[in-house]
């Protein structure tokens, strides 16, 4: 089993230290590792305002500026703490760590968001944003982890899932990695984030009503990730990986030049709901593509990896169905796709490939063989 600690930072935020389950006894102890840095106190949340021409709610963050921007590798944030660099993560090592984040677009005071808003409506920016550290290791990538660490990341994001769904005001939990420096991250350092915001995103609010409809059309007995799910896998054109839980594809209408949506064969509406199993295949399964969107150019893929899970709306929820999409703008070798008239101002995409060809190109990648290999039964009982 996974080892969860928590612990503090120096001006007050909450930090988890994941130890991988091989790692033996829980024998983490943070108080002999305190964070001694000199912080100043926490900000006030920003703002929210209402966009009264969309009906969506906009962050304003201009804190942000200040925040850390692709500092050298010997002044990481978030390696492990040295003499020389006192990091957010005052351990010397670690395996897996969470925390809150000290530049948040969100939070940290937790609450709704105004009733019946209109134009001109502002309030504060309630919610929160974690910061999820892959390894200690400064250099490589999620597709480079052990299995059994990987394990450990899905372990976290479930934790955390969990916790966040049950603070006050939380209407979505949004797990994410940006990878590469041509999606825009801020670290060089292998890792993602989690946002909990205090309203539902105007992505997930279209796709809850078009599953909401599809659910009650089929009177509550069918879901409309659970039938995507089965036609792709009937058609078997546009099929990736199929496991005994999870099963990944190239969607039909893809929009962007690489896509991958990977769905448990199970609805569940969020990774808090995955069985142990389940989880064990989601590891393996995962970095099985990621190692194959690396393997398809000579160099890394930049990539978003964005969890797709159940607002707690409790009209959308029902229909809701846990998925990730996997998205990278990159068209070619040397070319990425910039969103410009069509796809930035009115929403309508174009795709320079075909879903089927992109589909193909990821079957027959090879993929090294420790990518094949599952986690040993019973690792993570």
């Amino acid at each position: 089993m996974t080892h969860i600690t928590s612990t503090n930072l120096a001006d007050g935020r909450e930090l988890i230290y994941f130890d991988d389950a091989s790692a033996g006894g829980n024998t983490r102890k943070p108080e002999q590792t305190p964070d001694r840095r000199e912080l100043p106190a926490r900000s006030e949340p920003g703002e929210v305002r209402f966009d009264a021409l969309t009906g969506e709610w906009v962050a304003v963050a201009a804190h942000r500026q200040s925040r850390t921007h692709l500092p050298p590798a010997d002044q990481c944030p978030i390696c492990p703490t040295t003499p020389a660099n006192p990091s957010e993560i005052p351990a010397p090592d670690y395996d897996v760590v969470v925390f809150e984040n000290r530049f948040p677009s969100l939070g940290p005071a937790l609450g709704p968001v105004p009733d019946d808003a209109g134009w001109g409506t502002t309030g504060p920016a309630f919610g929160r944003c974690e910061v999820v550290s892959f390894t200690p290791d400064h250099t490589g990538s999620f597709s480079g982890l052990s299995e059994v660490r990987a394990r450990t990341v899905v372990e976290a994001w479930a934790h955390r899932t969990g916790a966040l769904n049950a603070l006050p005001g939380i209407q979505q939990v949004f797990p994410f990695e940006n990878r590469g420096a041509d999606i825009g991250v801020t670290l060089h350092h292998p890792h993602g984030q989690i946002y909990a915001y205090p309203y539902v995103t105007p992505r997930a609010a279209v796709m809850g009503a078009a599953a909401r409809k599809f659910y009650d059309d089929a009177d509550g007995r069918q879901t409309l990730t659970g039938s995507l799910l089965r036609s792709e896998r009937e058609d078997g054109s546009r099929m990736v990986v199929e496991g005994e839980n999870f099963s990944a594809y190239v969607p039909f209408a893809a929009r962007w030049p690489l896509e991958i949506h990977l769905v448990p064969h199970r609805q569940v509406p969020d990774l808090a709901g995955l069985s142990g199993e389940e989880k064990d295949e989601l590891a393996h399964v995962y970095l099985n593509l990621l190692k194959r969107l690396d393997a398809l150019y000579p160099t890394p893929t930049p990539y978003i990896s964005a969890w797709h899970q159940a607002p707690l709306d409790e009209l959308l929820r029902p229909a809701g169905y846990l998925h990730l999409q996997l998205t990278s703008p990159r068209r070619a070798e040397d070319k990425l796709k910039y969103l410009a008239g069509s796809e930035a101002a009115m929403g309508a995409f174009i795709n320079d490939t075909t879903p089927e060809l992109v589909a193909e190109r990821l079957r027959n990648v090879t993929v090294p063989a420790s990518a094949l290999k599952p986690i040993p039964e019973g690792a993570h009982a």
